[in-house]
């Protein structure tokens, strides 16, 4: 079962943020806190949204975080999935084809032009996931970031 997370999820969506953050190989990088995380999902304002996947049981196995960016080409809003994650001892049960079935259904709600996403080049795994779903890798774009000192200093 897909569902909208609750603020109630916020304490099991920080774990598994920090089970993804091992799997990619960056167990301290996670600043997150179940404050700022609850504030960004269920503040006033919220611009970030999940959802999770549930088993029978009810236990939450796995999560998307997403966001509402823009194409200028396109002229149309896109969804931008932040992180997707499933725990390992879930998948192979369709956890994460129906976390992306749900964001696409989203996106064709709300006249998006497309889903989008970044996979770390080792994940192969994920990446044959992804293509048994129809979904492209963008070979010739390269993610850039500013953040830390430069983004401090530039700002």
């Amino acid at each position: 079962m897909i569902r909208p997370a609750t603020v109630v999820d916020v304490p099991i969506v920080l774990t598994l943020v920090h089970e993804l953050a091992r799997y990619e190989r960056e167990p301290d990088a996670v600043l997150a806190t179940e404050e700022s995380l609850a504030a960004a999902l269920f503040g006033d304002n919220p611009r970030v949204f999940c959802h999770v996947a549930e088993e029978d049981d009810g236990a939450v196995v796995g999560f998307a975080v997403w966001f509402f960016n823009f194409s200028t080409w396109l002229g149309r809003h896109g969804i931008y999935l932040e992180d997707l994650f499933v725990q390992p001892d879930a998948r192979g049960a369709g956890h994460g084809r129906a976390l992306l079935t749900e964001l696409a259904r989203i996106a064709v709600a709300n006249d998006c032009g497309r889903v989008e996403w970044a996979v770390l080049d080792w994940n192969v795994d994920a990446q044959a996931f992804y293509a048994s779903l129809g979904a492209q890798p963008m070979d010739e774009w390269t993610t850039w970031r500013l953040t830390g000192d430069a983004l401090t200093a530039l700002g």
